[in-house]
């Protein structure tokens, strides 16, 4: 993290707002502008924490702060803590604690061992933007909280960005949810993390996902969530790109192509302007057909299709990971319509219609086939073509992307349900 001082603005203000928040120093509005009552929190923060309060974020501050933004911490194991009375004062249960600290007898805990306290709020934030920095520490956070999920890099972004991959269940039953394939469409990245948090938090303390119990599904089926697969559209999207970097100037270039797309939030596509959800072996001569007679034949804002399928490093990290796994069937997120697509042309895989109308009615969206125009080279497309088994695309929430973050509350609860639907058929098959 960089040094902040009083004036600073931008995103990671915006992460040191979110800290001092948890830790009971309130700063105000989390709106990345390093304002007074930003200064006065942090100031309170390091008078508590034993720091100088001089109200600049510096290493040793970060260092402090970094617990409330990965949701744990490490403790010394004192003559008389059990994990239900460490729970009670970090306001977690003691399954909570067992779950992060697999290796360690409960009913043994050795004075002067060390344990991970995972602490009591949410990990996954829902009111705030997204950058590929806040998902790095949420991952890392919900890794460390389960450390029974699986974490892979499928790869990296044109800017060198990990595309990240958590996995969550024993069972032989792979389940593939991706989100975020568009810049501006990032409000799916929060859904799919907190639905995984949730998830993982009802297995721990034996709870459901939509009455069914959390510990059968996580035998029943193995859920693999990629919740950013275009990490440097969405920190172009969101501020979180150095406005001198040449990346950033070449953006801006690509956009002043296209003056009827607004900038930066009309920005789909990767940082080199390739709409990565029309970038898969699906026909994609077909899309690139229909997108140069709509005008998009070079790097574009959204809708330039690259110079080839795969040609995107990003699109070509989720294709390849997928080859490597057996998923049976796929979700992947976008903006908006309350809608669910399911077909590829007029392929219609076995239990594709059945498990779909299962999840428009959990939901309340509706299934319906996808637009000729949008029909070609996405991830969805090119799974079904591919493997011939159920894949959707999820347009959530309605109105103009990005969506505000205003909706996700109603976005949440009804792509949980919609989710949890998808994992409880899946486990039937």
């Amino acid at each position: 993290m960089e040094t902040l001082r009083y004036g600073s603005t931008g995103t990671e203000v915006m992460l040191l707002q979110l800290a001092l928040g948890r830790s009971g120093s309130p700063a105000g509005n989390i709106d990345g502008v390093f304002g007074t009552r930003t200064l006065n929190a942090l100031r309170r923060f390091q008078s508590r924490n034993g720091l100088t309060p001089d109200g600049i974020a510096g290493p040793a501050t970060w260092e402090a702060l970094m617990p409330y933004l990965v949701g744990y911490t490490r403790i010394t194991v004192k003559p008389g803590d059990t994990f239900f009375r460490l729970g009670r004062r970090f306001g977690v249960t003691a399954s909570d604690i067992a779950a992060a600290n697999p290796t360690v007898d409960p009913t043994n805990i050795q004075v002067g061992s060390e344990l991970v306290i995972p602490l009591g709020f949410p990990l996954v934030p829902t009111d705030i933007p997204y950058t590929s920095k806040l998902v790095e520490l949420i991952l890392t956070g919900l890794s460390v909280r389960y450390p029974f999920t699986v974490t892979h890099t499928m790869g990296e972004s044109v800017l060198g960005r990990p595309i990240s991959l958590m996995g969550a269940g024993r069972g032989e039953r792979q389940l593939f949810v991706n989100a975020a394939h568009h810049a501006n469409e990032w409000i799916t990245t929060p859904l799919v993390l907190k639905f995984l948090e949730d998830y993982l938090s009802a297995y721990v303390n034996g709870g459901t996902i939509l009455g069914r119990n959390a510990a059968d599904l996580f035998d029943a089926v193995t859920l693999y969530v990629a919740p950013l697969v275009n990490p440097d559209g969405v920190d172009l999207v969101n501020g979180a790109i150095d406005l001198e970097s040449p990346a950033y100037e070449n953006a801006v270039r690509i956009a002043g192509n296209y003056p009827s797309i607004p900038f930066p939030s009309g920005w789909k596509a990767n940082i080199e302007g390739t709409d990565l959800n029309l970038n898969y072996p699906a026909k994609w001569e077909e899309a690139r057909r229909i997108k140069f007679e709509q005008g998009f034949v070079s790097p574009a804002p959204r809708d330039y299709v690259g110079t080839a399928p795969l040609s995107a490093k990003e699109s070509l990290a989720v294709y390849s990971h997928t080859l490597e796994h057996d998923f049976i069937m796929s979700i992947s997120y976008h903006t908006q319509g309350k809608v669910i697509f399911w077909k590829f042309e007029d392929i219609e895989p076995p239990e594709g219609k059945r498990i779909g109308e299962a999840m428009a009615d959990a939901s309340g969206y509706r299934l319906t086939d996808v637009p000729y125009e949008s029909s070609f080279a996405g991830y969805k497309d090119w799974f079904i073509l591919n493997y011939g088994r159920p894949a959707y695309t999820v347009e959530a929430g309605v109105g103009v992307n990005p969506l505000p973050l205003s909706q996700f509350d109603t976005i949440y609860r009804d792509n949980s349900a919609l989710i949890a639907t998808f994992m409880i058929e899946a486990s039937k098959l």
